[in-house]
């Protein structure tokens, strides 16, 4: 791949939930006190009337997210994934998910991005958590312009959603005119001999580790799984009817993301092979991001060569 341009997907959150916002005043921001790091600043200069900030308070921002949507609003509370998914798990459940109100909870600093600020705010287990709540819709886009599509596909949906932004700037990789659907996978690259099925930055990461097997005479297809749950099911099972072979990567423990989720599907229908990339069901610390994905394995070159290993035992 040649080299891309790099945007954090918080970047296109904050821009994007201003766009709504003007577009429809329902939209409502709820912040706990973060909203230059969440990028949710100019939504509230701009918008002052649908902006509420609670303070460091996040369960309170779950709990007026709720009432807001009673009311009709469509209410976006916005802060760290870490706190957004295990402080306010409670709140997310009994107020948001089990009346089924139309709220979204749109976390940054999702995964190891938070990095050098150590395991304490590393979210490796939020999606996971939150894709076990009944109704909940858990999102994660690849890159800048997956994060403007789905989050306003987010604000057009009804019921509660989380999406998850990346605090680091990560590849572009998609233009403005990709069409995203909640729940539909995105083929970014077919092939016949092994599927990477990433979500997020990882994306970029199984999109270069298919150029560097192309070389080895393994064509693999890449596929964005941006919408962890509702899992796109369907494609998964065509990729174990005519493929066999699957890797998933993710910045997320192992346990119950993307890899569960996948192995779920491919247990269930009873053939083909999954091997599971992402973070070894271990705290992070602190070091730079790139440094804590290659503690976890979750490379380029352990792509390749995992993909390479299981195609060995496979034949």
């Amino acid at each position: 791949m040649t080299e891309l341009k790099k945007i954090p997907t918080r970047n296109a959150f904050g821009e994007e939930i201003c766009v709504l916002g003007h577009e429809n005043p329902n939209i409502y921001v709820v912040d706990a006190d973060i909203a230059k790091s969440c990028k949710t600043d100019k939504f509230a200069k701009e918008l002052p009337l649908q902006h509420v900030n609670v303070g460091i308070a996040e369960q309170n921002a779950a709990g007026i997210a709720a009432g807001l949507a009673t009311t009709g609003k469509i209410p976006f509370v916005s802060t760290y994934a870490v706190f957004g998914s295990l402080r306010m798990a409670e709140q997310i459940r009994q107020e948001i998910c089990y009346t089924h109100l139309n709220a979204k909870i749109a976390c940054s600093h999702g995964g190891l991005t938070p990095a050098n600020d150590g395991a304490s705010h590393q979210s490796i287990e939020d999606m996971g958590v939150l894709r076990t709540i009944p109704g909940m819709t858990v999102i994660m886009p690849a890159d800048y312009y997956a994060a403007k599509a789905l989050t306003r596909k987010a604000a057009e949906f009804n019921g509660p959603v989380y999406l998850r932004f990346t605090r680091d700037a990560i590849p572009v990789i998609y233009d403005e005119n990709q069409e995203f659907e909640i729940g539909k996978a995105i083929t970014c690259k077919k092939g016949k001999d092994i599927a990477l099925i990433a979500n997020g930055d990882t994306v970029c990461l199984a999109l270069q580790a298919a150029d560097l097997l192309e070389k080895e005479g393994i064509n693999a297809e890449v596929i964005d799984m941006h919408t962890i749950k509702p899992l796109d099911v369907d494609t998964i099972k065509d990729i174990v009817n005519r493929i066999g072979n699957i890797i998933t990567i993710e910045d997320h423990n192992i346990i119950n993301g993307l890899g569960s989720a996948v192995c779920e599907v491919v247990a269930e229908m009873g053939k083909g092979k999954v091997k599971r990339i992402g973070v070894q069901d271990c705290f992070g610390q602190s070091a730079p991001y790139e440094r804590l994905l290659a503690l976890n394995g979750i490379t380029v070159d352990n792509i390749v060569d995992t993909a390479s290993k299981l195609l060995q035992i496979k034949n």
